[in-house]
């Protein structure tokens, strides 16, 4: 009994020293009093304290550690990791770590992330939402700009350049708005609500382009020419980078320059000679200034010895000659600017490249630090903006529509897809916020950049789906009263552009935060491949040690874990929240050592197991849009009203992220099965959202409230001609206020009516005497707002033809 008391008491102590991370010597002075006092006890013998020695002495002596262990280390992590290019180091190296890291770390500081700011607009931005984007919104007919003109009016061009709409990223010293990350957000959700057209005409020049790229590296000379142009839209803007054969691989254009002698403006200067092919460019039609990433080689040696410069951005006026735009791609009915771009051994001298001479070659940096503030901001902006209409949208439809003589709403089968839909737009506004905080603070995370342009257009392509199965007809019918086909047909677009989600999820989140997010592999890349020998083995001996303790402490964590249901782990409030940090706590141990174990097991091919990274990336991903659901609830107070909101994202991400670790469990290279058992001996823990939840969310949409309108915040629900949505919200409350005086009628009629015809039942009420003149006249315009919700629109077929016109096939580019 004696020995299994010690045993027993040894274990749980040296256990608990592994899970609190305790340094090397503590452990080892540790380990050493609980010898001693097993010798004490008569349990320990000779054999145990020499075992001891072998081990403890090594490893505590540094000098001994670092020619036994570390140097064979080392040696053996060179053999098996291959030295990157400088692409993939550009790519590693560029942005930073933010909440990611913590994350990715086994052991998340909850009191760290809600000590984070909640983002606010100033008075300024405020008042540019009730203004400006208020009465641009009033100004776009959806159903005229896609289905008739093809375009925005001139008008409407014309305010976006007078109010600044393009300028929002620009400094206030070169005519700039220099609105927050923020701000940007919040105008282009409330944007993305009135037309998907406006909302990417607006965003991508506050997103990945010239602008941004030019206050970051361009010169002085260069800031003070552009930037003033681009702030008042002199100067339209966009980025050509995708070409036919480098899509979501953009470090492989084909699209290069020749650094040679050339004539400009009749003066000989050096120059580059740049050929181009360039596709799916969002404003190229319409762009007087493109930015252009290309290839850069200098043969003749005019620059200096390098012949293959690298990947390197310029600015090339769309006026010279050799430039060709203006034609359009038809993205699916989404009628937003976009189109190809060509040039064939165009001259500009090399004062075009973005920065000088002195950026040439540094152009892949640049890209990946930019994109990562800009896909942080438009598309995962525009899907939140687009998903909060479309709750509301589906909320007051699903109420005003009846079958059966109940609101359709009602009907469990429309609650379980509305549910999703309500859910959802909490977590994306959620998410914004807590990303658009990082931006504001300077961050440029280029791993939580990926989660959420790949999380929330994925999230917004499946509620549009939901939305239209739920509006039927209403939703298949093109015309001005449809507010979601022409979203539905457009979801996939932000699918693909800005980084395909299929390659965002399988390669990119998980190969760069596997490296960025993990506190020691990144050393120990870097340590091994530093040329001086013994730096390298000093840093290789702090990282690789550190690390093996780190994998010890994160599987006793996830054994502690899976054995206690994380109860007794820390979170910062004792309430409904509770569990949920407690389970996020295990999660994060998970991460961090099935991470490891993927690394050790598959090294360098582990980028090749595409479905066994993009498993451990949703792990990733799932984690980070839950905590900025449990975020969001505290910035907004904790409000009891949102509580099912709030868990309906949390239960749901958690569930997704158990269902990606069990499936990476069931395909790991090797001990899946005993893995699944040490995380999960109790069984999993995480079910699907309840029908109870569901409902509970569904009512929501459905009900004027206050936990109802903080999910629509800051949506164009105007009640305008131009505004379906806003008109059906007007009919939602009429509905409402209706209902009792229908009821009143049908008591004094002695009959049950039928709930539609209510201007015949406001009559019929006056006849009766129990219905007042202003009653009545509510009935009238309840019912006129229930017809307009429930109708769909139709057109004379001659207006259905097509503008008669010569369709010119596109004509292959020559090959230079």
């Amino acid at each position: 009994m004696t020995t299994l008391i010690w045993s027993i008491a040894s274990i749980l102590v040296l256990g608990g020293l592994i899970y609190k991370r305790a340094s090397l010597t503590l452990f080892t002075l540790v380990a050493a009093a609980a010898l001693a006092i097993g010798s004490g006890l008569g349990i320990v013998g000779t054999l145990a304290w020499i075992l001891f020695a072998i081990i403890a002495i090594p490893f505590n002596v540094a000098s001994l550690r670092k020619s036994l262990l570390t140097k064979p280390a080392l040696k053996a992590f060179r053999s098996v990791m291959p030295e990157m290019s400088q692409t993939e180091k550009d790519a590693i190296e560029a942005g930073t770590t933010w909440w990611d890291a913590d994350l990715f770390s086994g052991a998340p500081d909850w009191k760290k992330m809600h000590q984070l700011p909640m983002p606010r607009l100033s008075a300024e931005e405020q008042a540019f939402l009730d203004g400006p984007v208020e009465e641009v919104s009033r100004m776009v007919n959806a159903f005229r700009v896609s289905h008739q003109d093809a375009d925005l009016t001139p008008e409407v061009w014309q305010y976006l350049k007078d109010k600044k709409f393009f300028a929002m990223i620009i400094k206030k010293k070169y005519g700039g708005l220099e609105f927050s990350p923020y701000a940007q957000s919040q105008v282009l959700q409330k944007l993305a609500g009135v037309d998907s057209v406006l909302a990417s005409t607006v965003g991508v020049p506050n997103s990945l382009g010239p602008g941004e790229l030019l206050q970051h590296y361009g010169t002085e000379e260069q800031k003070d020419h552009y930037l003033p142009r681009l702030a008042v839209g002199q100067e339209v803007p966009c980025f050509a980078l995708t070409s036919p054969e480098a899509g979501s691989d953009a470090g492989a254009i084909p699209d290069y320059g020749i650094v040679c002698k050339g004539e400009w403006e009749g003066k000989e200067v050096v120059g580059m000679r740049l050929t181009w092919n360039k596709r799916y460019i969002t404003l190229a039609p319409v762009a007087t200034v493109l930015g252009l990433a290309f290839k850069l080689r200098d043969p003749d040696g005019l620059m200096g010895d390098q012949e293959d410069i690298g990947i390197t951005c310029a600015l090339v006026p769309t006026d010279i000659d050799g430039v060709v735009i203006g034609r359009r791609h038809f993205p699916l009915n989404t009628m937003f600017q976009n189109g190809p771009t060509q040039g064939n051994d165009v001259f500009v001298p090399l004062d075009f490249i973005i920065g000088g001479p002195k950026m040439a070659g540094k152009g892949w940096r640049m890209l990946v630090e930019c994109l990562s503030v800009g896909r942080g901001i438009t598309l995962p902006s525009n899907s939140a903006g687009g998903i909060k209409t479309a709750a509301a949208a589906t909320g007051s439809y699903s109420r005003i529509r009846r079958q059966f003589k109940t609101p359709i709403g009602k009907m469990e089968g429309i609650e379980e897809p509305m549910a999703r839909i309500g859910g959802n737009a909490y977590l994306m506004e959620a998410v914004n916020a807590m990303t658009t905080t990082a931006l504001g603070l300077g961050e440029k995370p280029s791993v939580i950049s990926a989660i959420v342009k790949m999380h929330l257009t994925d999230r917004m392509q499946k509620c549009v789906i939901d939305a239209m199965d739920i509006h039927g007809g209403k939703g298949v019918c093109l015309g001005p009263n449809n507010y979601l086909g022409r979203g539905y047909q457009g979801a996939p677009i932000a699918i693909t552009v800005e980084g395909a989600n299929i390659l965002t999820r399988s390669l990119v989140i998980y190969g760069q935060g596997a490296i960025r997010c993990h506190p020691y592999v990144l050393k120990e890349m870097e340590a091994a491949f530093d040329k001086d020998a013994g730096r390298s083995l000093e840093n290789f001996d702090n990282a690789v040690w550190g690390h093996v303790g780190f994998v010890f402490s994160n599987l006793v964590r996830s054994i502690w874990f899976g054995l206690t249901g994380a109860r007794f782990s820390s979170a910062p409030y004792s309430d409904v929240t509770k569990r949920y940090y407690q389970h996020m706590n295990r999660f994060s141990a998970n991460l961090a050592l099935l991470s490891d174990l993927a690394m050790a097991m598959l090294g360098g091919s582990l980028k090749r197991k595409e479905r066994t990274s993009a498993r451990l990336g949703d792990l990733l991903s799932q984690l980070y849009l839950t905590s900025a659901t449990l975020k969001r609830y505290q910035d907004d107070g904790r409000q009891t009203d949102d509580i099912p909101l709030m868990q309906w994202a949390v239960e749901d991400s958690l569930y997704k992220l158990q269902t990606s670790l069990v499936e990476l469990l069931e395909n790991f290279p090797a001990f899946g099965g005993l893995l699944k058992f040490l995380m999960f001996p109790l069984g999993l823990p995480m079910k699907r959202t309840s029908d109870k939840l569901d409902h509970q969310v569904a009512k929501i949409l459905q009900t004027p409230c206050a936990a109802r309108d903080r999910l629509i915040a800051g949506q164009w629900l105007e009640a305008h001609e131009n505004n379906p949505v806003g008109r059906q919200e007007q009919t939602l409350r009429n509905i409402l206020a209706a209902e009792p005086l229908f009821d009143k009628v049908c008591k004094a009629a002695g009959t049950k009516l039928p709930f539609w015809k209510l201007h015949e039942v406001a009559e019929k009420g006056l006849e009766l005497g129990v219905l007042t003149a202003d009653e009545a006249q509510l009935l009238r315009d309840a019912e006129t707002g229930r017809l307009e919700t429930i109708n769909v629109d139709d057109f004379d077929p001659e207006e259905l033809k097509a503008n008669p016109v010569e369709v010119e096939p596109t004509k292959p580019v020559q090959a230079a």
